[in-house]
């Protein structure tokens, strides 16, 4: 027999409320942990950028102190690696759009821009500088290189969330849900559902059973796919056919760009 799970909502104001057939608008509340994550994540790249500088001034004053430089590197990639986490975290709760192809791109990838200015003239100036030896530039070197490589894959972002996304994915989740922004995530899950009794989550291994909406599921987890088998058991339970869902989607597609309208 199934032991009753814990539901526990997420944030104050009822999903059902959420706006139907609208672009998504990232509420105040989201809005503002978004501005909160990018100023502290400005902050920390400004300090590694710091260090950076402090490292290249201390490449030109011989002796060379080796082990201030591999820590002013460490101090470096820390700093970089935890505000490309919070900026990461922010474009969560506040996405950028896709219409700005140039703006999208900065903001999704600002992580992986500053790895590169945090690092790559301390690279050059280490390779080119000739207070130091073969070897000393073999290991400053190396090791600069290596954390920009990491700075880097954590600055970048591999699957940047955008308004457009969201729209899609909130309007899905209406469509199929009854007009209702409503689903359910447990803390391991890397789906959304919307039925707290489905099986991949309503099992003996599941305490508790998070619900909201789709963009506090992306906000908090992370997570962008919506569970097929609730996707499977909303269409048959509400009598929704695969022609139902192709005019659906693009409805949704005229929703987000106008200009698709009548495309087939």
């Amino acid at each position: 027999m199934e032991t009753e799970k814990k539901i526990t909502r997420v944030g104050g104001n009822s999903p059902a409320e959420e706006p139907v057939r609208s672009i998504f608008v990232a509420n105040p509340e989201s809005k503002k942990r978004a501005t909160k994550h990018r100023v502290f994540a400005g902050i920390l790249w400004l300090l590694a950028i710091g260090a950076q500088l402090f490292a290249i001034t201390l490449l030109f004053r011989p002796p060379i102190d080796m082990t201030l430089i591999i820590i002013l590197i460490a101090v470096d990639l820390a700093l970089a690696i935890i505000g490309s986490i919070l900026w990461k975290s922010s474009n969560r709760y506040d996405p950028p759009t896709k219409k700005q192809k140039f703006k999208f791109f900065m903001k999704s990838q600002l992580g992986l821009v500053v790895a590169v200015i945090a690092f790559l003239p301390l690279i050059i100036v280490i390779l080119t500088n000739k207070n130091l030896s073969g070897k000393q530039k073999g290991i400053l070197g190396g090791i600069a290189g290596a954390a920009l490589v990491i700075a880097g894959l954590v600055g970048v972002d591999f699957n940047p969330p955008s308004i457009e996304e969201y729209t899609e994915q909130t309007e899905r989740v209406e469509w199929l849900n009854e007009g209702r922004n409503f689903v359910y995530w447990t803390k391991s899950g890397t789906v959304y559902h919307i039925y707290s009794d489905c099986s991949y989550i309503n099992t003996n291994k599941t305490s508790e059973i998070f619900e909201g909406t789709v963009a506090q599921a992306r906000e908090l987890k992370n997570i962008t796919e919506l569970c097929s088998r609730c996707e499977s058991r909303a269409m048959q339970e509400r009598g929704l056919t695969e022609e139902d869902y192709h005019n659906a989607q693009q409805g949704i597609k005229e929703l987000i760009d106008p200009n698709t309208q009548g495309e087939q």
